[in-house]
C-alpha cells in the first residue's frame, strides 16, 4: 500500500481545529469498509453491497491500533507516521459475490457517515458467495500520514 489518502472531510476537520477557533472531537468507533471502485478525497468509489457485507467496526484504541513505532503499548514516537491495525479485520461470511474488492475506508458510522482515510489494498480480493469470511491479518490494513 502506498501513503493512505485523507479525505477533503477530515483535512477541513484537522484545519479548522489547528487552526482556527473550531474544535474536532475524534470519533468513538472507525468502521472499515470495502470498495469495489476507488474512492477519492471528495467520497465516491462503489461500496460493497448486499450479500452478508457489513462495515466492521475498529474503534480507537491502543489495542486495535499499533503506535508509530509498532506494538499497541506507549504512545506514538516513531518518525514514519504509519499506524495499522493491530488485531484481525474479519467481515461476514459473504451470501452473494461482494466483486473484486480493492480498497478501504474508515468511516465514523456503520452505514453513511463520513469518510476519513482511504487507500487501495495491497492485493485486491475476489470474494465470492460461499468464500469464507473475509479477514485482514494485523498489520495489513496500514495507514501512513505525511
Amino acid at each position: 500500500m502506498g501513503t493512505a489518502q485523507a479525505s477533503d472531510a477530515l483535512e477541513n476537520l484537522f484545519i479548522d481545529h489547528l487552526f482556527r477557533s473550531t474544535k474536532w472531537t475524534a470519533p468513538s468507533a472507525l468502521w472499515v469498509a470495502l470498495f469495489t471502485a476507488s474512492p477519492s478525497d471528495a467520497g465516491g468509489g462503489i461500496e460493497v453491497v448486499g450479500g452478508g457485507y457489513v462495515r466492521v467496526n475498529l474503534p480507537p484504541a491502543d489495542g486495535n491500533w499499533t503506535a508509530t513505532q509498532g506494538g499497541t503499548s506507549g504512545i506514538s514516537i516513531g518518525t514514519g507516521g504509519m499506524t495499522s491495525n493491530a488485531v484481525a479485520v474479519t467481515y461476514p461470511a459473504p451470501t452473494s459475490d461482494w466483486q473484486t474488492v480493492g480498497w478501504f475506508g474508515l468511516f465514523t458510522a456503520s452505514s453513511g457517515g463520513t469518510m476519513l482515510i482511504w487507500d487501495a489494498l495491497q492485493a485486491p480480493r475476489t470474494i465470492l458467495n460461499g468464500d469464507p469470511a473475509p479477514s485482514f491479518a494485523p498489520g495489513s490494513l496500514q495507514i501512513t500520514i505525511q
